[in-house]
């Protein structure tokens, strides 16, 4: 262990809680590690895969996480590589030969690739020593990033008989830990955990008002010229009219944002990381998986979501250890906003009830497909809490996950198909010229028929799969597959639609008021007066911080008192039917039927959902008008008016 530390890695000894996390690892038990951002976690996965016998499999929330780990990895020479959606066909392959010849040690993928059929074949024939869960907190329901599919991890370990994991995280209080370890049965002395307080980050809370936000802004970093840093905003126009604004005031800065191509994206991040951009105003897009070490300045312009993503994000500074400042400028301006994001991914009980209707109408089959796109539509659920939907289904075992498949597969040949069919004889040869005989050509492609080929040659799905994967692999055809179809088995359908509707809408509006309530336990974090690296560290459960760390704002004697929000104009004064009749009739048209109060709330205060696209319901009248007023009092104004 030591001497891979230092010949592979460079480093002359451990950083605090490696060596326990690692030592577990290697004595073949599943563990956790939770350090601060950039203390060195995914090292604890990284130096036993070079000594495990088998590969190392990475689940990764991002993209941008998994391509700069790799980029590490083989600057260390360290035979390691991704599937993700942004590959080419040909480097996937390419992938999948390496680590079935056991060349590859690690293989980085999203949680969403777990479900690919194709994939999952490709696993079950490459032995796995370790599961790298990285975001672990992502599994839990309490966790401020809560993905539904990391639910599926701990039977995905099962599935694919890996004898252990390793979770990674930088954010979990107390509750999520109990939670991942119990999903994944560590014990609590393989539970490694180095404290939340990072002495050399200076958190500093400044109460602004809204309107002297970008003077502030300005002032500041006027006096850090050319200091490497993040400004984090909540929207992506604020973010392009920010760095705007600082570079009109002299400040060279760049707008990042999911909403830019990649290539920009991936042009910002080499910049910013090579030094020759400084300044990167940002939404939460960026800095997942940044390894930048001199990041000098943190400002939060807009409110972070939450504490655990405050923590995450000022994070990202200091790394190199030097003293480094962490501003937020802090008012309650943009508060609906925030609340706005959590109400939008509360699904309407129509919508449940549509998914429950949906369900029982194929009981009768036992089997339940769907493509989540549609149903998505359909029930004008947005995917994510879609997915949370499903995962809640399954726990109360109405419905169990069998597999996902892509409805449709097709092929271009890169051969004759004589020439193709001329490789195999026997059996083999039939099997292929079935394959090629029931696939219906189009000018380039040929789509197969799986109820073809299993009528007349009683050939399973999987087999025809694994044989299209290894004429790929051999370069004989190009493969494309799409429509990813979710198979479930439905355990039981007796249930009360309406009943069961209700109770699953309540289960969306507690998580609703959870989140709401993380957004106020920010508030008052920024408004407390004690010690903010101290009431930092002990919200994630970590009682060993100093009682005054000395350099935070509250130390240095300032305490906030967060301005509210300017008074805006009263509802009640507002026009019901100027704001909400092109939408009201817009939806009529559609749907022949009255939007709900939820809906027309939705619209009013711009948070999107499925029907809104296809109403293109940003360009009508009234769309976003009242983002700034809270959801709740918009509701009940709307209540008021709507014709019933």
């Amino acid at each position: 262990m030591h001497n891979t530390l230092e010949q592979v890695f460079g480093y002359p000894q451990f950083r605090p809680g490696q060596e326990a996390a690692i030592s577990a690892v290697l004595a073949g038990r599943s563990a956790a590690a939770i350090f601060p951002t950039g203390s060195g976690k995914s090292l604890c996965y990284q130096l036993p895969a070079m000594l495990l016998p088998h590969l190392t499999l990475v689940v990764s929330p991002l993209l941008a996480l998994m391509q700069d780990q790799l980029a590490f990895l083989q600057r260390h020479g360290i035979s390691a590589g991704s599937i993700d959606s942004a590959q080419s066909r040909d480097a996937a392959a390419d992938v999948m030969v390496r680590a079935k010849s056991g060349e590859l040690k690690i293989l980085m993928v999203s949680v969403e690739r777990l479900k690919n059929e194709r994939f999952r074949n490709f696993l079950q024939q490459v032995p796995i020593s370790l599961l790298v869960v990285d975001e672990a907190h992502c599994i839990s329901e309490w966790g401020h990033n809560f993905r539904p599919d990391y639910l599926k991890l701990p039977d995905y370990q099962r599935q694919f008989n890996i004898p252990q994991a390793l979770l990674l995280t930088a954010t979990a209080t107390p509750k999520v830990i109990a939670d991942m370890q119990a999903k994944f049965a560590i014990t609590p002395e393989d539970v490694v955990t180095t404290g939340f307080y990072r002495p050399n980050l200076n958190l500093l809370v400044e109460p602004v008002r809204g309107q002297d936000k970008r003077r502030r802004l300005v002032e500041w970093m006027s006096e850090r010229p050319g200091q490497p840093s993040i400004v984090y905003v909540t929207l992506q126009k604020t973010a392009e009219h920010i760095a705007e604004h600082l570079g009109r005031n002299g400040i060279q800065a760049e707008a990042y944002h999911a909403g830019l191509p990649h290539e920009k994206r991936e042009a910002i991040q080499k910049r910013f990381m090579g030094g020759q951009s400084n300044c990167i105003v940002a939404t939460i897009a960026f800095g997942m998986g940044i390894d930048k070490s001199d990041i000098r300045n943190v400002v939060h312009f807009d409110l972070p979501k939450s504490i655990e993503n405050y923590s995450q994000e000022i994070g990202r500074a200091g790394r190199d250890g030097q003293p480094s400042d962490c501003l937020v400028l802090a008012n309650r301006d943009s508060l609906n906003v925030l609340e706005n994001f959590v109400y939008g991914d509360t699904p309407e009980l129509d919508g449940i009830r549509h998914v429950l209707d949906e369900l029982q109408a194929c009981a009768a089959d036992g089997q339940w497909e769907f493509l989540l796109g549609p149903l998505a539509d359909q029930s004008n659920i947005r995917q994510l809490p879609l997915k949370t939907l499903l995962v809640q289904l399954e726990l109360r075992r109405i419905i169990a996950p069998r597999y996902a498949y892509y409805a449709e597969y097709r092929f271009k040949y890169l051969q004759e198909p004589a020439e193709l069919l001329a490789r195999f004889e026997g059996e083999r040869k039939d099997f292929v010229a079935a394959i090629i005989q029931t696939s219906t050509l189009a000018r380039a492609w040929a789509t197969v028929s799986f109820d073809a080929l299993y009528e007349r040659y009683q050939a399973e799905r999987n087999r025809v799969v694994k044989a299209l994967d290894y004429f790929q692999e051999k370069g004989w055809i190009e493969l494309e597959s799409k429509q990813m179809t979710e198979v479930y088995s439905v355990l039981q359908a007796g249930f009360d639609s309406q009943v069961l509707a209700t109770e699953l809408h309540a289960y969306f509006t507690r998580h609703e008021q959870t989140e709401v309530a993380r957004i106020h336990a920010m508030l008052d974090l920024f408004a407390t007066d004690r010690c903010l690296g101290y009431r930092l560290a002990e919200y994630f459960g970590d009682a060993n911080a100093p009682r005054q760390c000395g350099h935070c704002s509250v130390c240095h004697g300032d305490v906030a008192r967060l301005p509210a929000p300017p008074e805006l104009p009263a509802l009640v004064d507002k026009n019901f039917d100027a704001l909400s009749t092109e939408f009201i009739h817009k939806h009529e048209q559609h749907t022949a039927s009255i939007p709900s109060t939820e809906r027309v709330t939705r619209f009013l205060c711009g948070i999107s959902v499925p029907l809104f696209t296809k109403l293109k319901a940003r360009s009508i009248a009234g769309y976003a008008v009242l983002e700034e007023y809270p959801y709740g009092e918009v509701r009940e104004w709307v209540e008021t008016h709507l014709p019933t």
